[in-house]
């Protein structure tokens, strides 16, 4: 191979750097505190902890007084500025979501993306340029060299967009630097991107869980299951933080001293308070928070220093490495809900009132969410909130609606706030899965006011829980993934939110014996106030590894009685293009083999316009039926084998028999034309 030009490159770079009269420091030279301290704590180019250092970096305002850290990589070869995936994304990740170092010391973009990424991760920056450059003497001595540059920045994952063609880093010029900033702002992802980006952070997640959990169960003892729930919440929490008002809390500030007051629990708990101070929640909800995470951090256990640390300093900093950055560039995800799922998964709980908390699949809350009609004017309820990953998917699709809908960016905001402080709300009993339910939405941006830790059956009367708490909650949308073992499989659930409702739709997700007899007596009087629309059969292995329990996905128009002539339809979707695997260490449990996500799509569509959208699926996959209203057990239909044979079928069987009997014939003569031979 040739010898490396980057000493050159370097010298050519810089150069410009320098005539453009910018304030440049060199590999070794401070930026500043947060930064550098960004880059050292952050892994090394090549695995482990260490320094990491970028050839250059500067730190550019623009006239909004906004900061931009741009972090440069040289590399000195030929083909050596970028190395994409099939995807066109800069490809710092392996098959099994961990960084890929040959990649990242590779290539000059790679390495200045994998910075960018330390500095999204560490700091308060969400925007930052990286720069790649590399190049090499051709065959007169003369260098040619070429550019990479790329945005990195919580609106894009931190997976990195490329800008535009540059042959010299006078962009960065302060002349020139404002176009350049126009030119970064106008970089927007389309969603088919945004869905792409997220399921790959998913993945990376998913990875980053399993690393963390085994890690917790392995080395750290005597954390009950809760213990470990609470402390990932508590460490979230502290290092959320709000701008300009409420620090985010970094690791060094926790001191592992063992005075009251000043124990590592307590510096966490005052963090967490003035979070929550800020966050306009019910005084009661934000004690009963604090009391629930005070009863885990401030433990003596916990707090007992060895060899200088705590356990709590020590699980605190694993989470925050682990999984910093997920939740900092704001992915509207079940992130609390992965958590969950990974974390009870470990404990093996063999409790039927553990095992009956079964979180629905994020895809699956998404078509709940479609088949319910939720849009940005809904208001949505769920009385089994779990982690509140159907609400998670709920405002999800409202705020993208209200995105493609409303121009005003003013109205825009305004619309935001209203969906996420009025437009939903969440009922959970169990006060662990609670905590992780305000998490989620407090995480996804303040969701949390309405969700209420009551019994919906028992407790609960229709009403806000903050703010206009003398109102009834006007729901038109009910989603739901009832604990299966509640009366008629939760069809109690559905019975009670149906009846505080005037207008809209529902849909729920139930064990498959809700409809074929286990909750005749509830379904019965559902259809006396409500029309069922829908009848699906889900996979077997839709919670893979969690139950194994048939479930179908019943859809309902709301406040509308069921007439004996009204069309139901039965929807066979046990293939919905998913294959499923339960392995410990596989980087995906879930692969899209057959179409799944048009095949979803269609399902929405057949339940909302009819036979018309069928296309992928089959006809014996799709069948328009009725139900008798005051029967309650012949919801799950199928479509009717026809047992009588068709004009074609008798020709065929004719063809067959005559076919059979020449074949006959010709061997005959054939035998008979041997023997003659003889």
């Amino acid at each position: 191979m040739s010898k490396s030009i980057e000493p050159n490159i370097a010298d050519l770079a810089n150069g410009w750097l320098k005539s453009y009269k910018l304030d440049y420091k060199l590999e070794q030279e401070p930026l500043n505190i947060e930064i550098d301290k960004a880059l050292s704590d952050y892994f090394t180019k090549n695995g482990g902890v260490g320094a990491n250092r970028p050839d250059a970096k500067l730190l550019l305002k623009d006239k909004n007084q906004n900061y931009y850290p741009i972090l440069i990589e040289y590399k000195g070869y030929k083909d050596k500025l970028v190395k994409l995936d099939a995807n066109g994304q800069v490809d710092n990740r392996n098959a099994k979501s961990e960084p890929n170092f040959k990649n990242i010391n590779g290539f000059a973009v790679n390495g200045a993306v994998h910075y960018a990424n330390a500095v999204l991760h560490h700091t308060s920056y969400t925007d930052i340029i990286a720069i790649g450059m590399t190049g090499y003497k051709d065959e007169a001595g003369k260098i040619q060299h070429e550019i990479g540059v790329y945005f990195v920045s919580k609106s894009n994952f931190g997976v990195g967009q490329r800008v535009g063609d540059y042959s010299d880093f006078s962009f960065l010029a302060s002349a020139n630097f404002e176009a350049f900033v126009d030119k970064v702002k106008t970089l927007s992802l389309t969603q088919a991107e945004i869905d792409k980006l997220k399921e790959q952070r998913e993945k990376e997640i998913d990875a980053s869980l399993v690393k963390l959990n085994n890690d917790i169960y392995q080395n750290e003892k005597g954390l009950g299951e809760n213990d470990r729930v609470y402390l990932v919440a508590a460490a979230i929490i502290a290092t959320l933080g709000i701008p300009n008002e409420v620090p985010v809390l970094e690791k060094d500030e926790l001191k592992s001293h063992t005075y009251v007051g000043g124990r590592d629990g307590d510096i966490l708990i005052q963090r967490i308070t003035a979070f929550l101070g800020k966050k306009n929640l019910p005084t009661e909800k934000k004690e009963l928070i604090i009391r629930t995470l005070s009863n885990t951090l401030l433990t003596e256990n916990i707090n007992k220093v060895e060899n200088g640390e705590s356990q709590l300093k020590r699980v605190f900093t694993k989470i925050v490495d682990d999984l910093g950055i997920y939740y900092k560039i704001g992915l509207t995800t079940d992130f609390t809900g992965k958590l969950f799922n990974e974390m009870y998964g470990w404990l093996g709980f063999s409790q039927d009132k553990l095992n009956d908390v079964v979180l629905t699949p994020s895809y699956v809350a998404t078509l709940l969410v479609k088949l319910a009609r939720v849009n940005k004017d809904s208001f949505v309820w769920d009385f089994a909130t779990g982690s509140a990953g159907l609400l998670v998917a709920a405002m999800n699709e409202m705020l993208i609606d209200a995105k493609n809908t409303i121009n005003s960016p003013e109205e825009l905001n305004q619309k935001e706030i209203k969906i996420k402080s009025e437009q939903l709300l969440g009922l959970e009993l169990l006060s662990s899965v609670y905590m992780l339910a305000i998490l989620n939405m407090i995480m996804m941006g303040d969701g949390s006011s309405n969700i209420l830790n009551k019994d919906s059956l028992i407790d609960f009367d229709g009403k806000y829980g903050f703010g206009n708490t003398g109102s009834n909650f006007p729901a038109d949308a009910f989603i739901l993934n009832p604990p299966y073992s509640a009366n008629g499989n939760g069809m109690n659930f559905v019975e009670k939110a149906l009846s505080m409702m005037s207008k809209g739709y529902a849909a729920i997700i139930i064990q498959n014996s809700a409809g074929s007899g286990k909750a005749k007596d509830f379904n019965q009087r559902i259809l006396k106030k409500n029309t069922l629309i829908a009848s699906i059969k889900m996979p077997i292995d839709l919670f893979i590894g969690k139950s194994s329990v048939q479930t179908h996905i019943y859809v309902f128009k709301v406040a509308e009685a069921h007439h004996k002539d009204d069309v139901v339809k039965f929807i066979d979707f046990t293939h919905d293009g998913y294959t499923r695997t339960n392995r410990k260490k596989a980087s995906n449990n879930l692969k899209d083999t057959d179409q799944a996500k048009e095949r979803y799509e269609e399902l929405v569509n057949l339940v909302r316009f009819g036979k018309s959208k069928l296309s992928i699926l089959s006809n014996q996959e799709y069948y328009e039926g009725t139900i008798d209203p005051k029967n309650g057990a012949d919801w799950n239909q199928t479509a009717p084998i026809d047992t009588k044979p068709s004009l074609q079928d008798f020709k065929r069987t004719v063809g067959d028999y005559l076919a059979w009997e020449v074949s006959n014939i010709l061997k005959q003569q054939s035998k008979i034309g041997e023997s003659l031979g003889k």
